[in-house]
């Protein structure tokens, strides 16, 4: 054994217990579209990370998807998407939704968000899906925790 293979995952576990928005954001279900959510790094799975992530494929559809219900967190977070055309690596071959503070963005091309501890956010779903793609959310925590569901006081 190496000095630094406890600092590997060799095999990524489903995460969908820790990810509470989405289950919630479907009634209870994850729609359809949406592949099982895999820990690609967790403290869980190695107990040195500071920070959480997941991924997931987002696979066709042509009806329009609620994935995410608006949520913070007390921490940074990192939002990816990545097509799957290696000719054409901008191609989302989709369209999603996100909400930030109230402030609806489309986007169709690979791409990320950074969102700041604090930052009320999502929904997140889609509008259409060609061809599946991958999604990551990074939370810069060793644990995905947010306030689900809970209202911003103002």
């Amino acid at each position: 054994m190496g000095k630094y293979d406890h600092l590997f995952v060799h095999h990524m576990r489903d995460c969908a217990d820790d990810l509470v928005n989405e289950g919630a954001a479907a009634g209870g279900e994850r729609p359809a579209n949406i592949g099982d959510p895999f820990g690609l790094m967790r403290a869980i799975d190695v107990d040195l990370s500071t920070v959480h992530m997941a991924y997931s494929w987002i696979n066709p559809t042509t009806e329009q998807v609620h994935w995410v219900n608006d949520h913070e967190h007390t921490y940074d977070e990192v939002l990816i998407w990545m097509g799957n055309d290696p000719d054409n690596i901008h191609d989302l071959g989709a369209e999603l939704y996100l909400d930030i503070e109230g402030e609806r963005h489309t986007v169709n091309t690979t791409g990320s968000v950074f969102i700041p501890a604090g930052t009320r956010h999502c929904p997140l779903g889609f509008n259409y899906v060609n061809r599946p793609f991958t999604f990551i959310a990074l939370s810069l925590n060793p644990s995905y925790a947010s306030d689900e569901n809970v209202p911003r006081h103002t």
